[in-house]
């Protein structure tokens, strides 16, 4: 076997070994994280970038779903508002009356009585919301989880299915004290921007903007006191 074979070879190794061992210890430091109580989505975020960067070098954000083409006015300016004026409709007029009929549970929403009317908490919780909901939620879920999860079991029907519905669980069960009406909302969420994610050919960007348009308009509410029940 000739030298230029056996480097090929150590190489194609080295790439498979880095393709498991990047996103463990990724996950391994996130759920430390979180055991430990000192979780926040945006330290997820940092973390899994950083894995992408490690895993796939120059490319790291294009392997995340950052791809530039993608970074348009069409998206940016129509599709993304469209979509997040949809994703409000549908929990404002579906999803908020109707889980809790189903649940026998009401929607926890206590958490942000505080911000009633206090409009520099307001746009301060909203920075906060765009960075960790918008961007470190879609960047963990959608482009680190559910792409790791792609390249190892492919997408195929039931695995897009397990896909989705595996990580929809886990997006509903951080939102815990939303209560279990609420986790289910959020998961009904999650899922539906991972479908608008796979469609998209992982276009990151426009649920990143969707989602946080969807949370903008929420924070509205929240300021004027409009309770969605």
């Amino acid at each position: 076997m000739t030298k230029a074979r056996v480097e090929e070879m150590q190489f194609k190794q080295l790439t498979l070994l880095r393709s498991y061992l990047v996103p463990a210890t990724a996950c391994a430091l996130c759920l430390g994280l979180y055991f430990t109580g000192n979780f926040q989505m945006v330290y997820a975020a940092l973390i899994v970038i950083v894995a992408s960067f490690v895993e796939h070098g120059k490319n790291g954000f294009r392997a995340l779903g950052f791809q530039s083409k993608n970074f348009n006015a069409l998206n940016l300016l129509v599709f993304a508002p469209l979509l997040g004026i949809a994703m409000f409709c549908l929990w404002l007029f579906v999803l908020v009356p109707g889980v809790p009929m189903i649940t026998g549970q009401p929607l926890d929403y206590s958490i942000f009585d505080q911000f009633v009317g206090d409009l520099p908490a307001v746009l301060f919780l909203g920075g906060y919301i765009w960075a960790s909901a918008a961007f470190g939620e879609e960047i963990v879920f959608r482009g680190f989880l559910m792409r790791q999860f792609s390249k190892f079991f492919g997408n195929s029907w039931f695995s897009l299915t397990i896909n989705i519905v595996l990580f929809a669980v886990l997006f509903g069960y951080l939102h815990a004290y939303q209560g279990l009406s609420g986790q289910i909302v959020s998961g009904i969420g999650g899922a539906i921007w991972a479908l608008v994610f796979h469609f998209r050919k992982s276009d990151l960007w426009v649920v990143i903007f969707g989602h946080g348009l969807y949370d903008t308009m929420a924070l509205a509410m929240i300021y004027f006191g409009i309770s969605p029940q």
